[in-house]
């Protein structure tokens, strides 16, 4: 059994190419530097800087502006230049914008070289999605997918809690060890990853142009959809830990624990499970299931009786739920894809996905302190459970 279990992970890894891992390196080694946004708010409301808690919620609102219009640009010029050269100036640059970002004190300078760095950051997000497309195979382009996110899913997890330490000795020593992790990201890849031809024929440009992603009625659905899903799904990592601390009243430590068990499921399951399913049924049904999973997991949080059981049974059963949805959502918007056109799927793709970052949490958090946790979980739940019904809809249609 054991040995078993032992062979289905090993098959799960695989097949992907060795471009594939070095580009999951890569995302590891720049999402382990991301430090500074998770402790922004903490910074910027410290005694050292002695903004409000609006200027600071200002300065977020800039930070997703930028991500957004950032992502239209990366994909914009993934498809006229490459995914290399993308990925490798916006590397270098966001590297460059974090260290400038901590020597700032005024809050215009703050305001303006946040919005700037999120920007450069993420229009790295398309070309990355982009390359992973070029370098994996049909058949395993899901499980390449899964394991760039688990890359991620560590690199955010090794960065929180290095950015935690490193925050309690100095805040501005956060953006210097963000922005050299984004250059050594860049170092890896310019010294590992060789740029590759990416220049579609004349003839596949005239094709693409008739297949815009902006004309694609069908994908703007999808994205359309997309970006309900992200708005609830964002819930877990801004208001959800209010909740389990105003309202459940459990500790810091458990809380953090909670928290930690999301991404260490991810690490566990999700790469086996993708390889277990990936080519069995189309993409839509097993994103309809996972999207349904995370509406019922927030519904769950209005059963209070048992707090701490109920709280843990929501991280489970939404993890399960985002790693059923995430994976096959990347490999929807890849099937509609083209070479020379994928700049423009990713950056919509990841564009909604910006704008549910600062959308979600702000709606969530107005609708919390007005009406209540209880009406925000209903909501939330409900709208999940409204993007799964479409999402199976258009299963059917298409």
């Amino acid at each position: 059994m054991l040995l078993n279990t032992a062979q289905t992970y090993r098959n799960a890894y695989l097949g992907l190419s060795r471009s594939t891992w070095l580009l999951s390196l890569i995302m590891l080694i720049n999402r382990s530097g991301t430090m500074v946004v998770p402790f922004m708010t903490l910074y910027l409301t410290s005694p050292q800087m002695g903004y409000s808690i609006g200027q600071a919620g200002f300065v977020f609102g800039l930070f997703g502006l930028g991500a957004f219009s950032g992502a239209w640009l990366g994909g914009k010029l993934t498809d006229k230049i490459g995914f290399y050269p993308v990925q490798l100036i916006t590397l270098i640059g966001g590297g460059i914008l974090f260290i400038v970002l901590g020597q700032m004190k005024s809050l215009p300078l703050i305001c303006l070289f946040t919005f700037l760095l999120s920007f450069i950051n993420e229009a790295f997000r398309p070309a990355n999605s982009t390359a992973i497309a070029f370098y994996s195979k049909e058949e395993n382009r899901t499980r390449s997918y899964a394991l760039n996110r688990l890359a991620i899913n560590l690199g955010w997890a090794l960065g929180s809690g290095l950015g935690g330490l490193i925050a309690h000795y100095n805040y501005e020593l956060l953006f210097w060890v963000d922005g050299l992790t984004n250059i050594a990201a860049a170092l890896v890849m310019w010294l590992f990853l060789k740029p590759v031809n990416y220049k579609p024929s004349q003839q596949v440009k005239n094709i693409i142009k008739e297949r815009s992603a902006y004309k694609d009625k069908t994908y703007l659905l999808f994205i359309l959809i997309s970006l309900l899903f992200a708005c609830c799904f964002f819930q877990i990592f801004t208001n959800l830990p209010v909740y389990f601390k105003n309202n459940l009243h459990l500790s810091e430590p458990h809380i953090g624990f909670l928290m930690a068990t999301n991404g260490i499921l991810i690490a566990m399951v999700e790469m086996v499970l993708v390889y277990k399913l990936e080519g069995k049924r189309k993409v839509t049904f097993y994103i309809t299931f996972g999207v349904a999973l995370v509406g019922v997991s927030f519904m769950l949080l209005n059963i209070q009786v048992i707090g701490p059981v109920i709280a843990l049974a929501m991280i489970i059963l939404v993890t399960f739920g985002e790693i059923l949805s995430m994976p096959f959502m990347n490999t929807y918007w890849i099937n509609r894809t083209q070479a020379s056109n994928r700049g423009q799927y990713a950056a919509l793709y990841t564009m909604a996905w910006s704008a549910a970052q600062s959308l979600g949490p702000m709606g969530g958090s107005q609708i919390a302190q007005h009406f209540g946790f209880p009406v925000l979980w209903w909501i939330v739940g409900g709208v999940a459970l409204i993007a799964s019904f479409s999402f199976w809809r258009l299963h059917k249609a298409y």
